[in-house]
């Protein structure tokens, strides 16, 4: 675990997402206005950062920094909540598809299959309109409907693990002192798989930022519940990007949290790879070669054809 605090990687991952978590507890309590409220009925221009609104306001003259600290709340928690149900799913079909293998192997990868090619952000659509927008839709619901499609991916990676495991020594023998196959699976195996089921988690995390985001951004969920692709939405639909005056500070926040939400996680996700994968591990400039090479004073990237060769005072002294 230590080891694993030393990644520049996971350092940078969890500053990034402990920020935007801790945001999305207490971003509604630290709002400075109503984002429904429009602070002026004069004003028909969005007026850009100051004092008053330090990310600006809208067109309607709603501040911009609210809608941010309230709809983060809604991104992060949907986003969070498709995480968990995926897994769950994952870790249900994949360990189970790979452990019992026959027919059920071959229907579970079938179903797995199936979800892999099926187009996610159409059929999201088509769900959501089945269900109709509701003016306050409930965000639970929303990250297990998401859930549903992103599920495939990490079941197909844990089915493979599972069928490389079902013949160790160890499962075999609590096969033989007659352990059930379900505490087979969940104390066996299952524990040799927590880094595959942690990199699954933060996948289709950042697949449920980018999905909500983009059902929001397109109005499929309802525009009058506050979240940073509902944020895009609205100034897309007044067309920020394309005035005179470019009005960035009504579109730059949103989109900047959902990269830098999503950068985070992606590097939670490459520092646990890192610190699974040996060679992973061993390779690049953060490395341990890496690191071996700039000691010795070899180059860190050598010509093709050329073999370094220490110095000759390197020589010596060795």
């Amino acid at each position: 675990m230590t080891r694993l605090l030393r990644s520049p990687k996971i350092l940078v991952g969890l500053c990034l997402t402990g920020v935007f978590g801790i945001l999305a507890i207490v971003g509604p309590l630290l709002a400075p206005y109503n984002p429904n409220t429009s602070v002026s009925t004069t004003v028909s221009v969005p007026q850009p950062p100051s004092a008053a609104h330090w990310l600006g306001t809208t067109q309607i003259q709603q501040d911009v920094l609210s809608q941010l600290l309230v709809g983060g709340r809604s991104t992060i928690l949907v986003s969070l909540v498709a995480g968990v149900a995926a897994t769950a799913l994952a870790v249900l079909f994949g360990v189970s598809a790979g452990y019992f293998g026959g027919w059920g192997d071959d229907l579970l990868s079938m179903l797995a299959n199936i979800f892999l090619v099926l187009p996610a952000l159409p059929l999201l659509i088509v769900i959501f309109g089945f269900l109709g927008k509701g003016a306050n839709p409930n965000d639970v619901v929303i990250g297990a409907i998401i859930a549903i499609t992103g599920w495939a991916f990490g079941a197909r990676q844990l089915r493979a693990q599972t069928l490389s495991m079902r013949a160790r020594d160890f499962v075999d023998s609590a096969r033989i002192v007659g352990e059930k196959s379900w505490r087979i699976m969940g104390f066996e195996i299952l524990p040799n798989l927590v880094p595959v089921v942690a990199t699954s988690f933060l996948f289709t995390v950042i697949y449920g930022v980018g999905t909500y985001t983009a059902l929001s951004f397109l109005g499929v969920i309802s525009t009058s519940h506050w979240s940073w692709g509902t944020m895009l939405y609205w100034a897309q639909s007044a067309q920020a990007a394309q005035q005179v005056h470019l009005e960035w500070w009504w579109f730059l926040p949103p989109g900047l949290a959902v990269g830098l939400f999503g950068t985070g996680l992606a590097l939670l996700n490459f520092g646990i790879d890192e610190f699974v994968n040996p060679r992973l591990r061993g390779t690049g400039p953060t490395g341990l070669s890496g690191r071996r090479a700039r000691r010795e004073g070899l180059p860190r990237r050598p010509q093709l054809g050329l073999t370094p060769v220490l110095p000759a005072s390197r020589r010596a002294a060795s």
